[in-house]
């Protein structure tokens, strides 16, 4: 059974180039006129303090003024865009690289093996498959979806014996979903396409039909910024309309804000896991070898985060981290499954835990200083191997069918290009599968990890990447990235894009801030709530330690992060905005006092906490909201704010109004601007066109306000 998860997008940062030897720098900077937003006399009441609010009239994304709002700020910021120099070279020169086949590794369904493939340039990837001995065929190709690949293939599930597929599709970059079914042998559609889902994955029940999640949707309210608060689960019978769909579990009842349900493999079990924020979920099972059968509980609290991995007949394999911070795998019988009966079978270690099955395995990823290492396991928990990875980095899929003997892995770090092996469970002899094809020379660069002291004198990792032969002078270009939350660990993965940064000089540094799993829950909760500042102070220290060992000075640091990693882009820059040159926050959470009122953003609350849960968490917030805690009359480093118009998940309005605070406040030459991207949401889904064009936009940006010669590479 496959895991379901929801998690935030963190979007990386990218690269720069030109054609011919010549250099460009930034002799004269652009003056910027910025477009009048008006504001308004809006207050809130927390706890008897007084909040202005002068930009709310943005939230409304409905509304003309905030269209031409938008209009007139992309009108500023491609005009300041198109006229440095290198940008228009720098994006030939992504697109030069970006232009090589890419693959997916193969997993089986039915008769047939599927593959992803991109043959470069295409804005989405296409599916492929093919039999044994026989040529490929296009199953599936979403650039045919639209006119602009702005609507993407966003998840397909089939059906046991592989002969029925169910798939979703976004359109514009939006978490709203439809599902289609189709005969996946003529790959006709039979008419069974669904409207209106959201945050779910696809799980059929044999071949009568499929579960699947979603929210009521708005009514008289925008859709992709109205609150989804209760999430349902139901059960679509193929062959009938949706209205007929039987709703599962969720509704008045049990009433849960994030809702999965999930098959396991032998067709068994339903599972449903049930949540009322990102992190700590409720488990239950349901025999679907039994008509009527009841469902049951397995843990009915939300203190910790559990799911099933495998079954055989009514043992449970289940991940957990009760009791056991860093993660465990247990076992017990579903006719007891509670958690006084679990039974260990891979104990907790120091290094923090995710389990995948296939082959008849189980496969044990850990985490060490947020590299892996990989142990194969039997169903007793005893280690049949530890698997010889390419080296350090990230290594990611062993996972297929049970009864599969060949696997698939991949392998990445900061200077090796993804690389797909496959993996003999019965032998552990890995085989390269595909390599990738991308113009990169491996050796003529650096990566190495370095550990500095936070501000509290905890110890965190950092990996450094560059071009070898940099000079410790403290005029190299450096871009920070950062995202420190929700339990997500930023492990080592290579950038195409970022070798345009590193071919000019560029050092890409990545360092593993407490909110994210690196070193398991407590290094996660040492970033949550009232101890959020914890993250910003191991980013500030980071940022000093590279100034401090001469990679860079202030002039040459840009900052960079997504989603989460807004957040942290927005409370550095404002606390301390003499520390770098540039700052680029994109789909960030900038509100902290309103976050929750929108979409699903009342789920984040178990790493935030809430505005008006107490006076205690609101002061706190305020202490920190990016947006409050702009002020006039300061010098802020050139930003560049990014966004999508589609985007349900993190609303486009707290990049709106912090664009727009900044704009008022900032005193001297560094420019404050936003590129709203039209058509696109989040992050996922968003064509290769679009995703080159903006950052191409982004390094051009960074390069030209750190003043820094730019080469025109040949072509």
């Amino acid at each position: 059974m496959k895991r379901y998860m929801l998690m935030f997008m963190a979007l990386a940062g990218l690269a720069a180039c030109q054609p011919k030897d010549q250099e460009t720098t930034n002799e004269t900077r652009m003056k910027v006129t910025y477009p009048t937003t008006d504001t308004i006399a809006h207050q809130d009441d927390y706890f008897g303090k007084t909040v202005s609010d002068p930009y709310r009239w943005l939230e409304d994304d409905r509304s003309e003024a905030t269209g031409a709002w938008v209009k007139a700020q992309n009108e500023v910021t491609f005009g300041y865009l198109e006229k440095i120099p290198f940008r228009e070279p720098i994006r030939k020169r992504l697109e030069e690289l970006w232009n090589y086949e890419k693959y997916s590794a193969p997993f089986q369904e039915g008769d047939y093996t599927y593959f992803y493939k991109n043959d470069g340039l295409q804005n989405q990837f296409v599916l492929y498959r093919q039999k044994a001995g026989g040529d490929p065929e296009v199953f599936l190709d979403p650039n045919k979806f639209s006119a602009d690949g702005t609507t993407s293939l966003s998840g397909i599930e089939f059906s046991e014996d592989g002969s029925l597929a169910a798939y979703q599709i976004s359109e514009g970059g939006s978490d709203w979903r439809k599902v289609i079914v189709l005969d996946a042998a003529s790959k006709q559609i039979m008419g069974d396409t669904l409207v209106d889902l959201k945050f779910t994955g696809l799980a059929w029940k044999g071949k009568e039909g499929f579960y699947y999640s979603s929210y009521d949707k708005p009514k008289g309210a925008s859709e992709l910024s109205a609150k989804t608060q209760y999430h349902k689960l139901y059960f679509h019978k193929l062959g009938t309309p949706q209205s007929q769909d039987k709703l599962v579990f969720g509704g008045e009842k049990t009433p849960r804000r994030y809702i999965g349900g999930g098959v396991t493999e032998d067709n068994h079990w339903l599972v449903i896991s049930a949540a009322v924020s990102t992190t700590g979920n409720e488990l239950y099972i349901q025999d679907l070898t039994k008509a009527n059968a009841p469902i049951v509980p397995v843990v009915g609290n939300f203190d910790n985060d559990h799911y099933v991995v495998h079954s055989e007949g009514s043992t449970l394999y289940i991940y957990t981290n009760w009791q056991a911070p860093n993660g465990r795998l247990v076992k017990v019988d579903a006719s007891q499954p509670q958690q006084a009966n679990w039974v260990d079978v891979i104990a907790e270690r120091e290094e923090p835990l995710t389990v995948s099955t296939g082959g008849g395995y189980f496969f044990a990823q850990y985490l060490k200083d947020a590299l892996s290492v990989v142990e194969q396991v039997d169903l007793n928990g005893k280690v049949i191997r530890k698997i010889e990875l390419p080296g350090q980095g990230t290594a990611g899929g062993f996972s297929g069918k049970w009864k599969e003997k060949t696997l698939y892995y991949s392998f990445t770090n900061y200077v090796y290009p993804p690389t797909i092996y496959s993996y003999e469970v019965g032998s552990g002899k890995s085989t390269l599968y595909k390599e990738s094809k991308v113009k990169f020379d491996p050796a003529a660069y650096e990566s190495k990890q370095v550990f500095y002291t936070s501000k509290d004198g905890t110890r965190v990792p950092m990996m450094i990447t560059y071009k070898k032969g940099l000079k410790m002078d403290g005029k190299n270009p450096t871009m920070l990235y950062g995202y420190g939350g929700f339990n997500i660990s930023l492990t080592p993965s290579f950038s195409t894009s970022n070798i345009v940064w590193m071919e000019n000089g560029g050092v890409y540094a990545v360092p593993n801030l407490r909110g994210g799993g690196e070193y398991g829950e407590k290094w996660h909760l040492a970033g949550t709530k009232m101890q959020k500042q914890n993250v910003f102070d191991d980013f500030i220290a980071a940022a000093e330690y590279l100034i401090k060992e001469g990679y860079t000075s202030s002039e040459y640091l840009a900052i960079s992060g997504g989603s989460n990693g807004g957040l942290l882009v927005g409370a550095v820059m404002t606390q301390r905005p003499d520390l770098m040159k540039v700052a680029l926050p994109a789909v960030g959470v900038l509100d902290m006092l309103r976050y929750h009122q929108f979409t699903a953003g009342a789920g984040w609350a178990y790493d935030y906490g809430t505005a008006d849960e107490s006076p205690e968490m609101f002061n706190y917030l305020l202490g920190y909201s990016p947006y409050q805690n702009i002020k006039p009359g300061t010098a802020y480093p050139a930003t560049l704010v990014t966004t999508g118009d589609h985007d349900d998940r993190v609303v486009p309005a707290h990049s709106f109004k912090f664009a727009a605070a900044l704009q008022a406040a900032q005193t001297g030459d560094n420019p404050t601007l936003i590129r709203i991207e039209t058509k696109a949401g989040h992050g996922a889904g968003k064509p290769t066109a679009m995703i080159i064009e903006e950052q191409a936009d982004k390094w051009a940006f960074t390069f030209y306000n750190m003043n820094v010669p730019v080469k025109y590479l040949a072509n």
